[in-house]
């Protein structure tokens, strides 16, 4: 099974598990990430111990490798000392020895190969890592732009609201009642202060009007000194 088909099972199992219980979008959003982040540690653990493990096999295939040369050199040896059943054992060592270094070398291949498809299989799980982190990062903006929308709308329709609307009409309908009142006051007296004022303003500038006429006329009606003494 590859590494995004046993994430995607994990993430589906609780995302269904959470969609049952019927969670918010954020904290599914935050549940992949974290599943995404866990396996990216996984593999890369996983990758870890391969390497170890190919370079413990080189070891492996470099100490076999100088065992069959030992052997080989045995087998000369022995040869040279007539000694053929001897240079034979050590041919059979020797080829042991061999067989072991093709086998460590086939598992150093599969390592590899494992080795190269983690690689891979990080690469893309990083770039998918980062664009889920980045839609949670706007999932989080628009969620936190939708609850203060909600939060003012429900403010808006809170009865507080209208509440503190009808205190103030009932404060305005008070100031009409004032205002009536100082209105009540020029009620039955004809006439308003303020026209009062203005009647007698008018009335005095009508009598210094008249007195200013009588002057002038008593001046032209009075005799001169020298026609009473004609």
């Amino acid at each position: 099974m590859g590494i995004f088909s046993r994430m995607g099972d994990i993430i589906n199992s609780n995302l269904n598990a959470m969609i049952d219980k019927a969670e918010n979008p954020e904290k599914i959003a935050r549940l992949i990430i974290q599943e995404m982040e866990d396996t990216l540690v996984e593999v890369r653990t996983d990758a870890a111990r391969n390497i170890a493990e190919r370079k413990e096999l080189s070891r492996k295939v470099e100490a076999y490798t100088e065992k069959a040369a030992e052997w080989g050199n045995k087998a000369e040896l022995a040869l040279n000392k007539d000694r053929e059943d001897l240079a034979r054992g050590a041919l059979q060592a020797k080829q042991q020895a061999e067989n072991m270094v093709s086998v460590v070398e086939q598992e150093i291949e599969i390592l590899d190969e494992a080795v190269a498809k983690a690689d891979g299989d990080l690469s893309k799980l990083q770039t998918k890592l980062d664009e889920a982190r980045a839609k949670h990062k706007a999932l989080i903006m628009r969620g936190s732009v939708a609850k203060n929308q909600i939060k003012m709308r429900s403010k808006m329709a809170d009865y507080r609201v209208e509440d503190a609307l009808s205190r103030y009409e009932r404060m305005e309908r008070k100031v009409d009642e004032l205002e009536a009142q100082v209105e009540a006051f020029d009620l039955g007296s004809g006439e308003s202060l303020e026209s009062q004022f203005a009647q007698m303003e008018a009335d005095e500038a009508i009598e210094n009007e008249l007195a200013a006429l009588k002057a002038s006329l008593g001046k032209a009606k009075k005799p001169s000194k020298k026609a009473a003494n004609g």
